[in-house]
């Protein structure tokens, strides 16, 4: 499928044809570089490698600006593969939002969710915890309870809920709705919501 790389921008809402009130996420897609050419005799499939937002030369490996000097561009932070582009793309091409997306379309959006760190059952998993406050249950409100089996298992099983490190995980939403191409500027608006904070990178397949 082909598509875009872009970052989050933000939130907003519009108004439809109809008058109601459309919640939109403002993604920044493109313009993206074309930084490799997959082939079917070299490669074994076809693909088209872009690659989008400026990166700092010291923060490149020397692999990498070897990479981007043959497409002749600059660092990028970020590239991903995209199959199934209708016209033949060449190294070196830039591709912007008009180029991909039209107004209506639906889009699945790849992005990472928010880091919450280290948390506890009731905020991991929502565990509803002790229920009430009584029998001198003072300090097990908020606590997972009893982990692992008696004598038969003897221990705990893996894959138990239990507390550890939450969010920043890859996240796909799909069937997400174009309402909106303001390409002068590169800025989509899709329905709904997509997650991560603003600055995330993500990817537009449709």
């Amino acid at each position: 499928m082909s598509g875009l790389i872009g970052k989050k921008v933000g939130m907003t809402s519009i108004f439809g044809a109809n008058g109601k009130q459309i919640p939109c996420t403002v993604l920044e897609a493109g313009p993206c570089v074309v930084t490799q050419v997959r082939s079917k005799d070299k490669d074994g499939y076809e693909a088209v490698q872009l690659a989008f937002g400026e990166r700092k030369e010291k923060h490149s490996n020397k692999a990498m600006m070897g990479h981007f000097k043959k497409a002749n561009t600059t660092p990028k932070r970020k590239v991903a593969e995209f199959k199934g582009f209708e016209a033949t793309k060449n190294l070196g091409d830039v591709l912007t939002v008009a180029d991909v997306f039209t107004e209506g379309e639906f889009v699945d959006i790849i992005s990472k969710s928010k880091g919450k760190g280290f948390q506890g059952v009731i905020k991991r998993h929502n565990f509803s915890g002790v229920g009430g406050q009584t029998h001198g249950q003072h300090d097990r409100l908020r606590a997972p309870g009893s982990l692992g089996n008696s004598s038969t298992g003897a221990r705990v099983i893996p894959g138990k809920r239990m507390p550890g490190r939450t969010g920043g995980n890859r996240v796909k939403s799909l069937n997400l709705e174009i309402v909106k191409i303001l390409a002068e500027k590169n800025l989509i608006l899709v329905k709904g919501s997509v997650a991560g904070s603003i600055g995330t990178l993500v990817t537009i397949e449709k």
